[in-house]
């Protein structure tokens, strides 16, 4: 009798479970992307999510990747999810900065933290609270998650060597977030471009240098091909933060476990992005150095202080004029201050650049 109940029991447990698993309402996130996925790191860990929530949800939720500009404009993205025209969306937030200028601060920071440190403010720290806050208090119906990170972007490319401030003077660039304004005050003018317009920029004339992402990616549009000085530290992208909206009411109506899923699922693509960001780099360096003519170059004291200095007047101004801005670069600055204390004791020196 004993072994019949148990039997029983053991299947009357199992009914339930696969009941309950039946029982889950199947969601599409049909989902438009801001950058091509084929570019590692910058469009590839949406890939990572896609797979990913296929496999672990057993097909209860389904990610559905539309290239850039095969379901909306990549610039419509936000607007396309917050009204529900898509289910979710992927970019960063500097490229809502036009609509939201305080979004910017949840992509990257000129002179600002590493990736360690910025996720730290994000998980731990008030990071993903105030970049919700932002979105609802623009009556943004989305909800929104960190979903990947990059390793340290290249500063720029060049044709020509830049030694001092005034090399810079007139340059026509294409320039990113807030690092854009920086640049305007060093006498640069800048212009935003997607990746794919690039280099018809460069061999129209259009613009006379650029910047654009990691050095895997950069290679990926050919950048070397038509500049030959690549400039570094990338002082206005140590990281940039990745991130899947997904309309609110989609997300309202998903099971407490798909949503868990989803988050996981994204801070498990976060760790997977930094590990292949930083595991790329160095080949494609030393590859643009043996092959392809590249020279690398790593910027002065000098020019690394003018740039900080105009940094500063720019996070200045951009408080003085949006209290979201404020609010938001003050608290980061606030754990910044406090986490310097582990970072100046806890790491060794960096070697001396050798590029």
């Amino acid at each position: 009798m004993k072994k019949v109940t148990m039997t029983v029991a053991t299947a009357v447990a199992m009914s339930l479970l696969s009941g309950a698993a039946f029982a889950e309402k199947k969601v599409l996130l049909k989902t438009p992307v801001y950058y091509n996925t084929t570019l590692p790191g910058l469009g590839s860990p949406i890939k990572y999510v896609e797979k990913s929530l296929k496999e672990l949800s057993g097909n209860t939720v389904r990610m559905k990747v539309y290239e850039p500009g095969k379901l909306v404009n990549p610039k419509e993205i936000l607007d396309a999810v917050s009204t529900g025209k898509a289910q979710a969306g992927y970019a960063t937030a500097g490229n809502w900065g036009g609509k939201i200028p305080a979004a910017r601060l949840f992509s990257s920071v000129p002179f600002g933290p590493e990736a360690p440190e910025y996720l730290a403010w994000f998980y731990h720290g008030n990071g993903n609270k105030l970049h919700q806050e932002l979105y609802d208090q623009n009556k943004l119906n989305v909800k929104v998650q960190v979903c990947g990170i990059l390793a340290p972007e290249t500063s720029a490319w060049f044709g020509k060597e830049i030694n001092t401030p005034e090399d810079l003077k007139g340059l026509k660039m294409r320039f990113f977030g807030l690092g854009a304004l920086v640049m305007e005050k060093m006498g640069v003018s800048t212009v935003g471009l997607p990746g794919g317009e690039i280099f018809p920029a460069l061999e129209k004339g259009v613009i006379d240098a650029t910047e654009f992402s990691m050095p895997a990616v950069d290679k990926r549009i050919g950048l070397h091909k038509l500049l030959k000085y690549n400039y570094f530290p990338g002082w206005h992208q140590q990281a940039t933060m990745m991130e899947l909206i997904i309309n609110k009411d989609t997300w309202k109506k998903m099971s407490k476990s798909q949503q868990s899923m989803i988050e996981h699922v994204c801070k498990s693509a976060t760790l997977d992005a930094m590990a292949l960001g930083e595991a790329l780099q160095a080949p494609v360096l030393k590859e643009n150095v043996e092959k392809n003519g590249v020279i690398n170059k790593y910027w002065s004291d000098e020019m690394l202080a003018s740039f900080k200095a105009k940094w500063l007047e720019v996070a200045k101004q951009q408080s003085d004029t949006d209290p979201a801005f404020k609010r938001i670069y003050d608290d980061l600055e606030q754990f910044r201050a406090t986490y310097d204390l582990w970072e100046s004791n806890a790491f060794l020196p960096r070697p001396k650049p050798s590029i």
